[in-house]
C-alpha cells in the first residue's frame, strides 16, 4: 500500500461515499450486506406456512401409510423380496406426497430470499485460502472487537426476545392447555397442534421481525465499511483518469507533434480558409496529379491560429468564408478530397488566389 494512503487512512476520516468502483470490488469479493437472521426467520416462516398449507394432506398420507402397513400380511417379512418391495413403494409414495412439496417450497424460499438480499452472483474470492483469516492474532482480534460484542448482545437479545414472545403465547393459551384434559385422544391431538402452530407462527415472525432488522443494520454497516477518505477518491480517480502531471505531459507531446505537422503540410497549400477564428483549413490543389482540391490541414481555436501565422509566414492567401470553413472542417480530414458539394465554392477561391498570384484559374 502506498504510505501516503495509510498516512491519510491514519490523519483523515473515512466521510466519502464509496464510488461505484469500489463497490464493485467488493462485490467482486463477495463483500455483500446480507443478514443470516433474515435467512433463518424468512425459512422458518416459510416452512410453517408449508405446514399449514400442506398439513392436511401430510397427516392423511401418513394416516393411510399406517393402515396400508398394517393390513399387511402377518406372514410378511423383509427379507422376501415382494414384501420389501411392497414396503419400498408404501415409502417412496410418502416421500412424494409429504416430503416433496415442503421441500420444493423451502428451495424455493431459500433462493428467493437469496436473490432479493444478493442479487445474481457467483465468486469464488470467499473460497481463496488466505492467511489472515488462519492468524491467530487477527483471529483474537476479530474475536474481542467491539463488532463481535455487539453480535453477541443481540443474539442473546433476540434469544431474550423469542422466549418472552413464547411465554406470554403460552400464558394466553394457559385456558386452552388445561382444557385439553376433557378432550377425547383425537381432538387433543388437533387442539394441540392448533395450539402448537400458533405458536410456532408468532415466534417465526418476531424472528423475521428481527432478521429484517438486521439485514438494515448490516447493509448500514457495510456501507460504513466501504466509505472512502478524500485521499482515497482523489487516488482512484487518479487511477481511473489518469494522473494530471501525465494527462498534462502527453497533451502537450500531442500538441507538439500537430503542430510539427502544421509546419510540414500548411506551406504546401494554395490557400488557407478560415472562419475567421474559430476554424481553419489550408487546402491545395495540383491539375496534373489530383482530380478534386485536398486538404493539407485543418485546425480549430489555437491550432487555427498557428495555421493562420505559418500561411502568413509563407505567402500563403488567407480568405475568410466562415460557412465553408465550418463545413470542410466537420467533414473532412487532412489528406482527403473535398467533396463534389463544395466544389463550386473552392473553385471560385482557387480561381481568386490564382489571379492574385497570376497563374491561370483551373
Amino acid at each position: 500500500m502506498d504510505w501516503r494512503l495509510a498516512l491519510a487512512d491514519d490523519m483523515g476520516e473515512k466521510t466519502e461515499e464509496p464510488t461505484p468502483r469500489k463497490r464493485n470490488e467488493a462485490r467482486s469479493e463477495g463483500n455483500i450486506p446480507k443478514s443470516l437472521d433474515l435467512n433463518a426467520g424468512i425459512i422458518l416462516f416459510g416452512g410453517i406456512i408449508l405446514l399449514g398449507v400442506f398439513g392436511g394432506q401430510m397427516l392423511r398420507a401418513m394416516s393411510s401409510m399406517v393402515r396400508s402397513m398394517l393390513s399387511l400380511e402377518a406372514g410378511s417379512s423383509v427379507t422376501r423380496t415382494d414384501d420389501l418391495s411392497q414396503a419400498w413403494a408404501l415409502g417412496m409414495n410418502f416421500a412424494y406426497e409429504i416430503v416433496t412439496p415442503v421441500v420444493i417450497g423451502l428451495v424455493v424460499i431459500a433462493l428467493l430470499n437469496g436473490y432479493f438480499q444478493v442479487g445474481v452472483l457467483f465468486t469464488l474470492k470467499p473460497l481463496q485460502p488466505s492467511l489472515s483469516k488462519i492468524s491467530p492474532i487477527k483471529g483474537l482480534a476479530r474475536m474481542f472487537s467491539l463488532r463481535s460484542v455487539m453480535r453477541l448482545v443481540m443474539s442473546l437479545g433476540k434469544v431474550g426476545m423469542v422466549m418472552a414472545v413464547a411465554t406470554v403465547v403460552i400464558y394466553f393459551d394457559m385456558p386452552k392447555i388445561v382444557s385439553l384434559m376433557n378432550l377425547s385422544a383425537g381432538q387433543v391431538l388437533i387442539a394441540a397442534a392448533d395450539i402448537v402452530w400458533w405458536l410456532a407462527v408468532k415466534i417465526a415472525v418476531v424472528l423475521l421481525l428481527l432478521g429484517i432488522l438486521d439485514y438494515m443494520y448490516q447493509k448500514w454497516q457495510h456501507e460504513q465499511d466501504l466509505k472512502m477518505t478524500k485521499f482515497e477518491v482523489k487516488q482512484e480517480m487518479k487511477q481511473m483518469d489518469g494522473d494530471p502531471l501525465v494527462k498534462q505531459r502527453r497533451a502537450k507531446v500531442a500538441r507538439q507533434l500537430a503542430l510539427q505537422r502544421l509546419q510540414q503540410h500548411v506551406p504546401q497549400a494554395d490557400v488557407v480558409v478560415t472562419n475567421p477564428t474559430h476554424y481553419a483549413v489550408a487546402l491545395k490543389y495540383d491539375g496534373k496529379t489530383m482530380s478534386a482540391p485536398r486538404m493539407v490541414a485543418k485546425g480549430a481555436d489555437y491550432m487555427a491560429m498557428r495555421i493562420r501565422q505559418i500561411a502568413v509566414g509563407v505567402g500563403i492567401p488567407i480568405v475568410e468564408r466562415p460557412p465553408l470553413a465550418r463545413a470542410l472542417y466537420r467533414e473532412v480530414e487532412p489528406g482527403q478530397e473535398i467533396p463534389a458539394d463544395y466544389y463550386a465554392a473552392v473553385a471560385e477561391i482557387l480561381a481568386y488566389v490564382y489571379r492574385l498570384n497570376g497563374r491561370q484559374s483551373a
